[in-house]
C-alpha cells in the first residue's frame, strides 16, 4: 500500500507526461485567497496524514477567512430582526437589511430589483415558480429549460406548463434550438444555468436573454456556479431574475438569494406563510404584505444574510485578471494531465464552449465570455466513479465529489448513468491540489488499489477502517449513506 508522492516546486512541474516544465501554471501556486481549514489534516487509510485537498468546492465551498472572521465580529449583537426595539436587535436589522444593498450591488442589479433572502438556491427557483404570471387560476405561459439543468433549475418547472428542449452538441446549434420554441409563441420565462453544475462550462447569458426577450419572455439564470467564479451583471446583461448561494459562495450557513424584477414576486404566492409576511391577519383571512417579506416568512437566517453579502465583498474585490488566471491555471493543469493518463475521460456538453461566437450586440457578459469555470468532470475507465472518490479520500486524502450531480437528464445523454467524477476548485484552492489529484489517478491506473473497500449504504468504503474523527464528532468514518440521487 503506497501513498502518491508530491513532488516539489508543484508549480513548475510538468503535467502527467510532459517533458519540461511549464511557467504557465506558477501563477497558481498559492492560494488567491485565504479560506477557513485550508490546513485541516485528513488520516489515510495506511496510516498517517496529509493536508486534506479539497477539490469539492462545487458543492459546498470553504468559508473566506475574512468572512470567518466578521461572523466572529457580528455573532455577539444577534438577535431578531424587524420586530425587537433593543439595541442587538437594531443592529441585526441593520446588518440584515443592509445585506440585501451589498448583493444587489454584486450582481449589477436594477434599483427597484428586489433581494429576497432564502435557505439556498433550490429554494430561490422554488419561490420564483409559485410567482409564475397567473390570470383566472391559469399560467400564462410556460417555463422553457434545457436538459442539462441541475435538478433545482429542472424540478420546480415541472409542476408548471412547461416546454423541455434536449441541449444540441454544439452551443451554437441550441441557441438556434431555443430560439425555434420561443419563435413558437407561449413562453413566459426561459431558465437556464449560468454554468453547467456537471462539466463548468459558462452559458452566453447575455445573447440567451436577448432571444427572451424577443419573444417576450423573462429570463431566471441558475448563478449557483457562475457566481462564484465570473462577475455578473444582471442589469447589462438583461437577466431579469439571478438566484445563487452562500455556500457555494465562500459563506458559511444555509443561505441563498432570489435578485430580480418585483412586479411578478410581489403578486405571487408568499413562499412562507408566517409571521412577518403579513399586513394583516385575521382567524380565517390574511392580507400580505409586498417586497422581500411577502416571501421571508418567520425569522430569517441573518447570520446567513449577512455572511453571504460580505462574501460578495470579497469576491467583488478581487482582480479579474489575478482571479481569472489563477483558476484557468489550476484548471488547464488538471485537464491536461488527465488526458495523459491512459484510460481517463474528461467530460464536456458543448464541442464549442471554449470558443463560442455569437451575433454582434449579444455577445455574453459573465466577464469572461462562454468557456468553462473551475469545474473537471471526468472518468476513470473500469472503475465505479464511487470507487475512485473513495480511494482518493483514503488513501490520498482527496476530496472531491462522484455520483450524477443532481443532473440526471444530463448524465444519461453523457453515457454515464451511473455517475461520473467532480473536481472542483476556488479562490483557495492551490496548484498541489490538481497534482495530487492527477499523481493518485496515475497510481491507480499503473498499480490498482492500495487497500479493499466494499459498499456500505451505498457508498464505497475502506474495510476495516480504523481512523476516526475528531472528539467532537460522531466517530462514523466512512459513510454516512448514499444520497438517492446517486442511486440508479
Amino acid at each position: 500500500m503506497t501513498t502518491a508522492t508530491i513532488p516539489a516546486t508543484p508549480e513548475l512541474r510538468a503535467v502527467a507526461g510532459q517533458a519540461h516544465p511549464d511557467v504557465r501554471f506558477a501563477v497558481a501556486r498559492r492560494p488567491l485567497a485565504a479560506v477557513t481549514g485550508a490546513e485541516i489534516q485528513a488520516p489515510l487509510i495506511q496510516g498517517g496524514s496529509v493536508r486534506y485537498a479539497n477539490l469539492d468546492y462545487g458543492a459546498s465551498a470553504p468559508a473566506l477567512s475574512v468572512v470567518s472572521a466578521y461572523l466572529n465580529e457580528i455573532l455577539p449583537f444577534y438577535a431578531s430582526v424587524h420586530r425587537g426595539a433593543g439595541y442587538a436587535s437594531q443592529i441585526s436589522t441593520s446588518v440584515y437589511e443592509n445585506s440585501r444593498t451589498i448583493v444587489r450591488d454584486f450582481v449589477g442589479g436594477r434599483p427597484d430589483d428586489a433581494v429576497i433572502f432564502t435557505r439556498n438556491t433550490t429554494d430561490s427557483l422554488n419561490l420564483l415558480a409559485g410567482c409564475l404570471p397567473v390570470v383566472d387560476g391559469v399560467n400564462t405561459g410556460e417555463v422553457l429549460y434545457l436538459d442539462i439543468e441541475h435538478h433545482a433549475n429542472l424540478l420546480p418547472w415541472q409542476r408548471v406548463p412547461h416546454r423541455s428542449v434536449i441541449a444540441a452538441p454544439t452551443l451554437a446549434a441550441t441557441l438556434e434550438l431555443l430560439h425555434g420554441e420561443l419563435a413558437h409563441g407561449g413562453v413566459s420565462l426561459l431558465a437556464v444555468t449560468g454554468a453547467s453544475n456537471v462539466t463548468g462550462e459558462i452559458l452566453p447569458i447575455r445573447a440567451l436573454a436577448a432571444l427572451a426577450h424577443e419573444y417576450g419572455a423573462r429570463i431566471v439564470v441558475d448563478a449557483a456556479q457562475l457566481a462564484p467564479h465570473r462577475r455578473i451583471d444582471i442589469t447589462a446583461d438583461g437577466v431579469d431574475y439571478l438566484a445563487f448561494s452562500g455556500h457555494k459562495l465562500y459563506a458559511p450557513f444555509g443561505a441563498g438569494v432570489l435578485v430580480g424584477r418585483p412586479d411578478w414576486l410581489d403578486a405571487g404566492t408568499p413562499h412562507l406563510a408566517g409571521g412577518g409576511a403579513v399586513q394583516d391577519a385575521r382567524i380565517d383571512t390574511v392580507s400580505w404584505t409586498t417586497g422581500p417579506a411577502r416571501h421571508e416568512g418567520g425569522s430569517p437566517n441573518v447570520l446567513g444574510a449577512a455572511t453571504l453579502a460580505r462574501a460578495t465583498q470579497v469576491i467583488a474585490g478581487l482582480d479579474v485578471d489575478q482571479w481569472h488566471a489563477h483558476e484557468n491555471a489550476i484548471r488547464s493543469f488538471l485537464v491536461e494531465g488527465l488526458a495523459r493518463i491512459d484510460g481517463v475521460t474528461v467530460h464536456q456538453i458543448f464541442a464549442d464552449s471554449a470558443s463560442f461566437d455569437v451575433p454582434a450586440g449579444h455577445e455574453p457578459g459573465n466577464g469572461a465570455g462562454t468557456g468553462t469555470i473551475g469545474v473537471v468532470n471526468f472518468s476513470v475507465e473500469g472503475y465505479d466513479a464511487g470507487l475512485v472518490a473513495a480511494y482518493l479520500s483514503a488513501e490520498h486524502g482527496i476530496g472531491l465529489r462522484d455520483g450524477r450531480f443532481c443532473a440526471h437528464p444530463l448524465l444519461r445523454r453523457l453515457g454515464l448513468p451511473s455517475g461520473s467524477l467532480r473536481a472542483s476548485f476556488g479562490v483557495g484552492s492551490r496548484l498541489e491540489d490538481a497534482q495530487r489529484l492527477l499523481a493518485g489517478i496515475q497510481e491507480l491506473r499503473q498499480t490498482g488499489l492500495g487497500w479493499d473497500y466494499v459498499v456500505d449504504a451505498g457508498r464505497w468504503v475502506p474495510s476495516n477502517d480504523t481512523r476516526s474523527y475528531p472528539h467532537w464528532a460522531p466517530n462514523t468514518p466512512g459513510t454516512a449513506g448514499a444520497a438517492p440521487c446517486t442511486q440508479d
